[in-house]
């Protein structure tokens, strides 16, 4: 058993997901593997909303996944990604290259159902991600735009 590790300060979430982040790219945690929310919550002295968040910010990044049933595990490639992700990975590349550029509307939710063949909650996921990573801002009644900054 790990020894605990208190952490305390501002985003505390980030400072899980930079230890975590450390541990997989040290290979300490293969494909497959990542300890439970619950014993996170106890090494960290964290809530469990707290290492949930933490969590989301490394299955953003990809490096983690959450197969149903199982949990969440680093990232390998018995686990194909959600498609939520793919969408949000295709948008993300089109923010990026600047086919999309900064101020521009995004598509409607109707129209990437249609372009992605995806349900209205699976591309709401997609955009949602967006919106954590600061990549896209939704303007309620206008719709979401590719944030300037």
């Amino acid at each position: 058993m790990r020894e605990s590790r208190w952490l305390t300060g501002w985003r505390v979430y980030c400072q899980i997901a930079d230890v975590l982040r450390e541990r997989i790219a040290a290979g300490e945690y293969p494909a497959g593997t990542l300890p439970s929310e619950a014993e996170l919550c106890t090494e960290f002295g964290v809530a469990r909303n707290t290492a949930r968040r933490g969590l989301a910010v490394l299955e953003d990044e990809g490096l983690i996944v959450t197969i149903p049933a199982k949990g969440r595990v680093v990232s390998g490639t018995q686990a194909p990604p959600y498609r939520y992700q793919v969408i949000a990975a295709d948008l993300r590349g089109q923010i990026t290259t600047g086919a999309l550029a900064p101020g521009a509307a995004v598509p409607s939710e109707s129209e990437l159902r249609q372009r992605y063949d995806a349900s209205r909650n699976t591309v709401r996921q997609a955009l949602a991600v967006l919106e954590r990573e600061c990549l896209v801002i939704a303007h309620p009644g206008k719709g979401r735009f590719v944030s300037e900054g």
